[in-house]
């Protein structure tokens, strides 16, 4: 389904989610990742398929029919990522606990701090 290619799902209304997935596309220069809308046909198909929890409606990284949700998406994104990047996955050896509890503050307060589009944003690959 993801044609070999770890895929994240974002929120294609938010400006942070938006802005990370433009960042993603720069600096992934192997192509490692598909990117597909939570709000996008296609992506409520995957949330429904991974039985992905309707509460997490933010970054989400499916990697080898694996999902990723909260800190750990973003961690195994970094992973994928060129250094400096990947040296991220040092906050691996927070527990997860307290990096998804920092996550979902940013997450909570995203649309306020980095507002927000009328309409999906959609990102084409290539």
């Amino acid at each position: 389904m993801t044609g070999g290619k770890a895929l994240i799902l974002y929120d294609g209304i938010c400006n942070l989610c938006s802005g990370s997935v433009g960042f993603i596309l720069k600096k992934d220069k192997k192509k490692q990742f598909r990117f597909v809308a939570l709000q996008s046909e296609e992506g409520l198909k995957l949330i429904q398929r991974f039985q992905i929890p309707k509460a997490v409606d933010s970054v989400i990284l499916i990697k080898k029919d694996h999902v990723f949700i909260e800190s750990e998406a973003a961690i195994e994104i970094c992973k994928l990522l060129p250094s400096p990047y990947k040296w991220f996955t040092i906050f691996k050896s927070v527990p997860e606990k307290w990096r998804d509890k920092i996550y979902s503050w940013v997450a909570k307060n995203r649309y306020s701090w980095f507002g927000k589009k009328n309409q999906c944003c959609y990102f084409e690959e290539g």
